[in-house]
Parts: structure tokens; C-alpha cells; sequence
């Protein structure tokens, strides 16, 4: 299994991952899949911006995706992001996440961010939250009833990481 960087021929199986996280699962609010060519646009929208956006690899097919994007559009938010980890059914728990979160720390750190969030659907979503405590993130807080998906009410859980002590560099 290996990390690198994600490319425009990669977002058909990023597609499929998201939409059946999107179909079965409450760690994303969409409740319809977006199509490759919306996802195809966020990734640029991302890479634009210069964040990273990753993919896990296992035997030449893309397993996983993680990227970071602004927490928040306002300039006062420009040193602190959001991420984002999905895996593939069947590769779940086999590490593939915390390579994908662990890398997209140190590229962030690398840029000089300052502090990143995971912004989690579902306070039962154990999985998510575990990882999220092994690559040294925090308990915030839990936004509670804040969605509503299949049929019922869906807390947000919230945690953050600083990712440099020092003081951040122009952005």
C-alpha cells in the first residue's frame, strides 16, 4: 500500500468510494452522490488552492482518498483546514486511513497551516474518531441534531490538531 499524490485519473474510483459512503453511510451529509464531473471540479477547486489531495494505492487500485480544504472561506481562517479520509468497503481497519491522515498532516505542516480539523458525521462513528485520536487530534465538541439523514437526527462531532507551533508563514 502507498500514498501519493491524487490526478484527474484517479477520481472515478474516488467517485465510487465516496458515493457508497454517501449512499450506506452518515460520515457524509450529501444524500446523493456527487457525479465524477462535480468531483472533478471540487478536486481542482482543491488543488488550486494548493491543499493536498491524496490517494492509498494497494495493488494498483486506489483504496482511499484524504484531502484538506479551508475550514472556512474567510481570510482570518486561511491557516486552518479541514480534512477529509474515506476508504474503500473491504479496506477499512487495514491502516490505509491513518497512512492517508498521517501523510496529509505532514504535507499541511509543510505548508505552514496551522491548525486542522475533522469536522465528523455521526458521534457513533467510533472508527473515524479513533484514527482521528491516533494522529494526535482532540475532542472539541459535538454539535448535536445539527443534519438530518435516513430518517434520522445526526450529531457532528468535532476535533483539531495543531499542526505547527510556530508562527504561520504568508498565505
Amino acid at each position: 500500500m502507498e500514498v501519493r499524490p491524487a490526478d484527474l485519473s484517479d477520481i472515478e474510483p474516488i467517485q465510487a468510494i465516496y458515493a457508497h459512503h454517501v449512499r450506506t453511510g452518515l460520515a457524509s451529509f450529501e444524500t446523493e452522490p456527487p457525479d465524477s464531473a462535480e468531483l472533478s471540479r471540487r478536486y481542482a477547486q482543491i488543488t488550486e488552492a494548493g491543499f493536498p489531495y491524496l490517494v492509498a494505492v494497494n495493488a494498483g487500485s486506489v483504496i482511499g482518498y484524504a484531502y484538506a480544504s479551508l475550514f472556512r472561506t474567510r481570510a482570518a481562517y486561511r491557516f486552518t483546514v479541514e480534512d477529509s479520509v474515506y476508504v474503500a468497503p473491504g479496506f477499512q481497519g487495514r491502516g490505509a486511513g491513518r497512512m492517508l491522515l498521517t501523510e496529509l498532516i505532514r504535507r499541511c505542516t509543510a505548508q505552514g497551516l496551522c491548525q486542522m480539523l475533522a469536522v465528523i458525521g455521526d458521534s457513533d462513528n467510533l472508527a473515524s474518531i479513533a484514527l482521528h485520536r491516533a494522529c494526535g487530534f482532540e475532542d472539541v465538541g459535538i454539535m448535536t441534531r445539527i443534519g438530518r439523514k435516513f430518517d434520522r437526527w445526526v450529531d457532528v462531532v468535532i476535533m483539531q490538531r495543531a499542526l505547527s507551533a510556530e508562527e504561520p508563514r504568508q498565505r
